[in-house]
This record gives structure tokens, sequence and C-alpha cells, in this order.
């Protein structure tokens, strides 16, 4: 991110790790803190994790095999009677989203329970401490939510698809008397209300929030994706009511709570509502709202907005070139014990934004910013208003060795399991110190100016280079690939930072992507922004990943329910599309509901410049500025890929635009006009070589025409892997996928290398989404970027530290597009790859030698040296691939087993090869002859 982070800049200041001090993993620290909650006599704080947080063990457990049983979320219990923190407590639950609050009487506290479907209520037992006396109250969802509820399993079992979603319980509130617990049902568009009381709790009623179910009109979006809830008033004297934040609907839904739950009201705001204070009297409702930047003031007589509080930063500090963007990704809100200030954690920006409320208390100003820890979550302040408690939920992970499939355990190094991955490497933090005073404010203030770069601005040599880009390249051809790291595929190359021990893909599986490097320019310094690929789409389409999507992914990849939304698809929900007919035309298994997430709102989707709702993407800011734009398996519906097609399934249609057949359904509104509807999307079974011609067949037309779109966006996905009892012509093993994939990049490069009409005015970029699949000796987010093109320098390693925003902003400066974020435009582009001189180029693809064991058509009776020479064979062959990999689902990038994959994988792969059992951390740029000479020998 090119960011700092300093959260001991406060005086005073305190940061340190959530370890729940496990018994037999004395060290382990617990990541993704989301909520803290201050009892009632300001005595203790609780914090609650909410993420991955599975711990490994070398011996396998059912149902989770190599999960401990400490695989759990936990909440931290401190001491804060004298200001500085002091943990007493930890306590373990299986699941959690969020959900969080004291019981008005101090004696308990509710924990909603995620996809458990139920909420904990922990009290003070024999020994003083907390636990669950009392088994969790049950939300009775009965394992669905609302969404494609399918799952099935297909060919006696060797395919297992999950596409329908579980419920989750997330936000939790309780009336002033104590006597009403509503809890919000995040998968099921509901709140589930009870009564009665502490050790007297029983159900009354469940409320769905969604206008159709509600008695309002059926197919209008309201009240769905509910996350947050505040209770005014008492059961007691009749004034119970709830405000319910809804994400997706960006509303605040007004609910009766006595008698028979009713919506009495909603509150429309513009931005996506997150939680939310009610002040002492509860005459004032205040939500932070993501996508906005913003807190907006609810005054609760007349549930009118009586004030809008811009969050990012003081006017007077905020760029004026930064005014329309937005991406500080705020999240929590509390008021001091005056009611003078309010705290609002700015998420992406790592700092909290103090507000200053005016003598009506219904709006105010930032008057400075406070430094904190990697993605600040929740902020609290002590009953007496001298302290602040800011917990975290990342942290930096650094150099990863180890092996990394997909998400799960790690490889076994010298016989033990480690926990190396992007997600369980993010650690939490809990950052407290004494309010700073006003005097403190503006150094501390100009710290997060300075860790965010507000100020920077392009160079000249950076404006002269990016000018002459502008007035000569005139197409962008963005192809995104999947989940590799630098050392993974480059780690054999004979110059650059790479440990040819850790090239799993070396080579001799991706010439081509070799020859890219060596042709053009190494980039051995550059970074994944995203942890997995769920957010990796997000960052790589759009530079920013909002708070729904920070908040759901690590949940998510840890098995806990929740669905990969950030590719146009809302619970497997395809709501590109306008009406329930036409998404059921797209997609035979949409459930005929017209209240299903109606709409074509995307949750997971960024807001563009001046708030423009879901327009925050690479191609909306291509389209804005009214150039055209091509998409070949950008954001498409998959669910149809991976059944039978007596049960709606697309064939495997290796030139589909022959037949006329439509094999793309496109996930996105903004790209539907714009997409190939012959590209077949994700889908491991179908080979990336047949997506390449199907590219070519527009690029032919194109070469004709002389209408090459401007931006171009190509999804090569098969470096992936995975399907191989389904996946055809032969391409049915890792190995073989991996240089399917390199060898259709390669021909792409060689298409345009050789078009007299577009190679030289035309740029290739291409980039992984995420680098959460392999292991490298400098950080696990370093990972392999290519461009290519007249205008890139030849020959050159370039250690210049780049990344995924930086990337983006190069595309953007090329095309001219004006920046989507506040990410992007304080971003660098990348100058030092490129030459104001242009120079001819040329590329021929060279497929792996493994190719020629395949029937594509390339190779079919071909061998890859001499008519002698043997095909190189693959370690294992399909059939033991399929076996060892039966039952996990494919369908989707990240959705498969992953913890059992990844074992299998690298066994499979690697045998009984051992990796280094830490990280090196070493600069390999030097003697890299020798170094592999001595890798080679080795492997002899």
């Amino acid at each position: 991110m090119n960011q700092y982070i300093t959260p001991l800049a406060p005086s005073g200041s305190r940061f340190e790790p959530l370890n729940p001090g496990l018994s037999d993993k004395p060290d382990w620290l617990a990541g993704q803190a989301v909520t803290a909650v201050k009892s009632p006599d300001g005595k203790t704080l609780l914090v609650l994790t909410s993420g991955y947080n599975r711990v490994y063990t070398s011996t396998p457990s059912s149902p989770y095999p190599w999960y401990t049983p400490d695989s759990n979320e936990y909440v931290f219990i401190y001491d804060i009677s004298s200001g500085t923190p002091v943990k007493k407590q930890v306590v373990q639950i299986p699941n959690s989203y969020n959900g969080i609050v004291f019981d008005p009487s101090g004696k308990a506290f509710y924990v909603s329970g995620g996809v458990s479907d139920n909420v904990h209520v922990f009290t003070r037992i024999a020994d003083g401490a907390w636990g669950e006396v009392d088994a969790p109250l049950a939300l009775g969802h009965n394992s669905t939510g609302n969404g494609l509820p399918w799952n099935a399993n297909f060919g006696n079992g060797s395919i297992n698809l999950q596409i329908g979603v579980k419920p989750c319980a997330a936000g939790v509130a309780i009336s002033g008397d104590g006597k009403t617990l509503v809890v919000t049902n995040y998968y099921n568009d509901s709140i589930t209300v009870f009564r009665g009381g502490l050790n007297n709790w029983m159900p009354a009623a469940e409320l769905d929030l969604r206008p159709g179910k509600s008695g309002g009109t059926k197919g209008v979006a309201g009240g769905e994706y509910p996350f947050w809830v505040a209770v005014k008033g008492n059961e007691s004297d009749g004034t119970a009511t709830a405000y319910v934040s809804s994400i997706r609907d960006r509303e605040i839904v007004v609910v009766r709570l006595n008698g028979a739950p009713a919506v009495t009201g909603r509150i429309k705001v513009v931005g996506q509502p997150n939680k939310m204070t009610l002040n002492k009297d509860q005459s004032l409702l205040y939500v932070v709202e993501d996508q906005t930047d913003t807190v907006d003031v609810i005054r609760t007589a007349d549930n009118a907005i009586v004030g809008t509080i811009p969050v990012i930063a003081p006017a007077s500090v905020l760029p004026a070139s930064l005014a329309e963007l937005r991406g500080a990704n705020p999240n929590s809100v509390t008021l001091s014990p005056d009611e003078k200030r309010l705290f609002v954690t700015n998420g992406n920006l790592n700092s909290v934004a103090v507000v200053d409320l005016n003598d009506t208390r219904a709006s105010g100003a930032v008057v400075g910013l406070i430094p904190t820890g990697w993605y600040p979550n929740s902020v609290s302040i002590s009953a007496d208003g001298n302290w602040l408690y800011v917990i975290n939920g990342k942290s930096a992970t650094g150099a990863n060795p180890d092996f990394r499939y997909s998400y799960g355990p790690p490889s076994r190094p010298n016989g033990f399991l480690t926990n190396h991955y992007n997600p369980q490497l993010t650690k939490a933090g809990l950052q407290s110190f004494p309010l700073p005073a006003a005097a403190q404010l503006p150094p501390l203030t100009a710290q997060v100016i300075s860790n965010n770069r507000f100020s920077y601005a392009d160079g000249a040599k950076d404006r002269e280079v990016m000018s002459v880009l502008q007035a000569n390249v005139k197409h962008v051809i963005f192809i995104i690939k999947e989940n590799r790291t630098y050392d993974q595929i480059l780690g054999d190359l004979e110059v650059g930072n790479g440990d040819p021990a850790l090239a799993e893909f070396g080579e001799r599986y991706t010439p081509n992507q070799h020859a890219v490097a060596r042709t053009f320019v190494t980039l051995d310094n550059f970074y994944d922004t995203a942890e997995v690929s769920n957010d990796g789409w997000a960052w790589t389409t759009s530079g920013r990943a909002p708070d729904v999507v920070e908040r759901q992914y690590a949940v998510a990849y840890a098995g806990r329910g929740l669905s990969l939304d950030t590719e146009g698809t809302n619970r497997s929900v395809n709501v590109a599309y306008a009406t329930l007919a036409e998404r059921r035309a797209a997609n035979p298994l949409t459930p005929d509901d017209d209240d299903l997430l109606p709409g074509q709102t995307d949750v997971a989707a960024p807001d563009g410049p001046g708030n423009e709702v879901n327009k925050g993407y690479l191609w909306d800011a291509a389209l804005r500025k009214g150039l055209s734009v091509r998409n070949y398996g950008f954001f498409l519906d998959t669910t149809r890929y991976n059944v039978p097609l007596a049960a709606g399934g697309i064939a495997l249609l290796k030139d589909p635009a022959s037949v006329n057949v439509q094999v793309a359904y496109p996930s996105s509104a903004a790209l539907a006009p714009c997409t190939d509807i012959y590209f077949r999307g994700f889908d491991n079974s179908f080979p990336d070589y047949y997506r390449f011609k199907e590219w070519e067949r527009e690029f032919d037309a194109y070469e004709t025409d002389g209408n090459l779109p401007s931006l171009s966006l190509v999804r090569f996905m098969h470096d992936h892997t995975g399907n191989f009892n389904t996946a055809i012509d032969g391409v049915n093993t890792p190995e073989i996928q991996q240089a399917d994939n390199d060898y259709a990049v390669g021909l792409l490069l060689e298409k345009i290398s050789k078009s007299p009409k577009y190679k030289d005015n035309t740029l290739i970029f291409v980039i992984e989404d995420d680098s959460q699949d392999g292991g490298d000796h400098v950080d696990s987010h370093r990972s392999i970027a290519f461009v290519a093109g007249a205008y890139v320098k030849r020959g050159a390693l370039v250690s210049s530290h780049y990344n995924t925003v930086n990337f983006l902003r190069t595309i953007e400066e090329v095309l001219g597009l004006q920046p989507m974020n506040l990410n992007d435009a304080l971003a660098r582009p990348m100058t030092d790859i490129f030459t104001t001189a242009p120079a001819p180029w040329s590329f021929t693809a060279k497929p792996a030698p493994i190719l020629y064991g395949t029937t594509l058509p390339p190779f079919v009776g071909l061998s890859p040296l001499s008519k002698t020479a043997k095909v190189p064979k693959p370690t294992h062959d399909a059939k033991y691939w399929a076996k060892v990999t039966k039952g996990m689902d494919f369908s989707s990038e990240d959705k498969f087993n992953f913890a059992r994959y990844n074992r299998v994988l690298w066994k499979g792969l690697m045998g009984e090869r051992p990796y280094p059992a830490k990280p090196t951390g070493k600069n390999l740029r030097h003697n890299r002859k020798e170094l592999l000479s001595r890798y080679t020998v080795a492997l002899n």
C-alpha cells in the first residue's frame, strides 16, 4: 500500500497483540479484531475477533482436518479501571460476526455466533470469571440463508458444489431495561427478537425486513444485508425501537419492537451504513457510512437526517484534488462521555478521526486525526473520557517461505505444520493511550497525513514519461491471472531476487512469462495489495476493497460461512440483471422469488468519485471518459459451469461463437454491454488456449476494421488449477494447467507483436489478483507482474517498490483516466519501467514441452523437441489428482476444501522434498549463476 503505520505516535501509547494464551501454542496470536465494547460501569473492555483464526496441527481431527480445538473466535476481557488495559481472561466461541453487547446490568454479555446461527450468553460463574452456563440462544434458520439455496453432489460425489449460503448472526443490541434483545440475521435479511431478560430469554419473533415480505411491495429492495442494530427505549414502557443498518440497500430500517415487531420507517442514506451509536438521551443516532466516508446524524424524534459529517480529514489538510474521492473505509463510531466529541475509525487510513460536535449536537467537523494500527475496526473511550482504546484487524505478514497452494494449513517442512498463509499471518492488536490534548492533535494529524501520503504529487520526470505514453498509446490490454508469488514462477530466473528452491512452476512450465521478463522488464519488488482472491479482485479492478469486503473475506476463507461477493454475484445471485425474469433466463438455478436481492445494487462494489453508486471500477473510469471497453471473462456468473446440462449447466464448447451459444453471463451491469458472451469465464475444466482463440477471433476483426477498444479486459485463469477429473484435452494436472495459462499469455503477446496496426500503440499489462498460492522468501505478498509494448524498457531489472495500486494508476495515466479513489490518486505511476523513445519489438510464444502431451490442437501428434524426444510427464496423472481431490469444489476461485487440498497438492507435486524451515529474507540478486547452478545440481 505504500502507507506507514505509527500506532505509538500518541503520547503514552501502548500497542499489544492479542494472545489468547493457548496451552499448546503459547506464542500464537489472534487476528481480525472487529468490535470492542465497554461494560456499563466502565471498568471492563471486551474485544471480539471475527475472521480467520484457524490454528493448525500435524494431527488430523474431524470434522476439519488439521484444525485444533482452538480454531475458534475469541473474546478478550480487559480490566480498564485504571486506564491501561490489563488482560484478565479470554473466552472462545466457534464462530462470530462482529456482534457483541453488554447486558445493562453488567452481569452478562452477548455475542452473535455468525454461521452458528445463535447468540452466546456469558455470565459470571462461581470463581468470578466469565463463562457460558446455558446453551446459546438458537435463531433457527436451518442452515439456510437467502441466496441460491442449492447444494449438490454430482459424479458419485466427485463434484461437490456448495452454491447455497448459510445464515449469519451479526449485530446484537439490547434495550435499556434489559428486557428485549435484537439480533440481525445478515444473510436472512431479518432480525430476531428475544424477550424476557437475563436468565429468562425466549424467542419472541423474527421479522423479515424486506418490503415484499413485511407488508410492502414485492420486488422492491430494502433491509438486505442487515449488519448493525441499535435499540432505543424500553419494553417496559412500550418505547422499544430498533434501528437496523442495511448495508446493501443503504438504509436504516426502523422497527417497532413492542407487541408484534413491525417496520415503521426506512431512512435512506447515501453510503453503506455500518456501526451506529445513540447518545445518552437517545435523541440522536450516529451512523458511520462507508463509501461516502461520512457520519450521518439522525434525530430519532422524527427519524430525519439532521447532519452529515465528512470524516476523512480536517478540511484544512485535505488537498482539493482529493475532495471528490473516497476510500477511507470508516467503520465504527463512539461518543465521548460528555458528548462533545465523536471518534470514528477510518479503516483504510489507519486512523481515528476526532469530530468536534457543535452546540446543537447535530453536526460537526473533524478537528484531528490519531494514528492507529493497520485497519482499525473499533474505538472505545473510558468512562472518565481520559483513555482511548482502538482495535485493529491487520498486521504486516512478512516473508512466507512455505508453499501455499490456497488458504488452509501450511506445508510440512521438517515434519511439522506451521501457520504461513496471508489471512493466518494477519494479526490483530489493541492500542491504548491517554486522550490527546488539543495541542497534540495537529502533530498527530500531520503524522496521519504523512503516513497516507496525502501531499504526494508526481515528479517532473514522471509527468514527462506519462505524457509521452498518453500521446502515443491508444490501447491497453489488461490481463488478470490467479494466485502466484514471484518465487513460485520467476525464482529460477537468471536475474532478480528470486529463490530457485521455491520455483514450483519455473521455466519448464512458464517459458513465456520468463521470456516476457527477459525481453522487457523484470519486476522483482512488486507486491499484490490483496490477501486472497476475494479481496484480490476488488483491489485489482478498483484499487480498493470496501469495508464490507474487508469484513467478509477472512470469515469466508476460514470456512465460517458467508459468500464470495466481489465479482458481481451477491450470495451467488447475479444482481447485474434488473428483473427476476432476466435472472432466471440467464441462470435457471435462480429461485422464483421477487424479493431475493431485487435491483442491481452490488453490495461489494466500490462507488465512484462523487458518490456514484457501484461505479468505482477501472472500466467505469474508462466509460466516464468516453473510451471503448471490451470484456473477456471479468465479472461473470459461473455457477452453471460445473453442473450437469440437465440441471442448467453450460457445455464445454471450444468454439461457442461458431454455433452461436452464449457461455458468458455478465455479473456487472456496467460491463454487460461490453462483454464477449462467447468467452468462457472461470472454469478449471476449460483450457486457457481456447480463451485465447476466442479473444483472437475478435482481435482479427479489430485488425481488419481498425476499432480495437481502448481498454480490453482479459481473464486467463488456468494457473489456478483444478477440476482434474473433468478437464478436457488432457489439460488435467497442475503443471499442465499452469503451462496452458502461460502459453495463452504468450500467444496474446505474439499476436499483438505481429500486428502492424496495433503493436506500437498498445501496452499489455499482466498481473496476478493475489499471491496467496505460493511461498516467497521476501514477502507473502510479493508477486509477478509484466508490461509489454514499444514504450517498455528492454532487458531491464527494475527493483522499484510497486504494488497493485501503482499498476492500476499506471493504466489510468496511460489512458488519461481520472483516479477512482484515494488509493490510486496517491499512488505513483510505474514510470521506471518505461522509455519515451519507442523501439521495435517482437515476441514468439513458446509452449512448455509438457503441453505436447495434451490434445490441444497445436500439439496433437507432435513432439516438443524432435521425432525421438519424449514428452515430459507430470508428477502424477489426472486419475491420481481426481482421486486425491475428490469432493472438492473447484467451481470458483478459493471455494474448495482448502485444508485438505493444500496438503494433497504439496505431496503430489513436491513429494518429500523439504522446504526451508524459516524465511531467509536474503537479497539473492547477486551471484545468480552460481546459485542456479547449485540448485540444478541439487535437483539432479
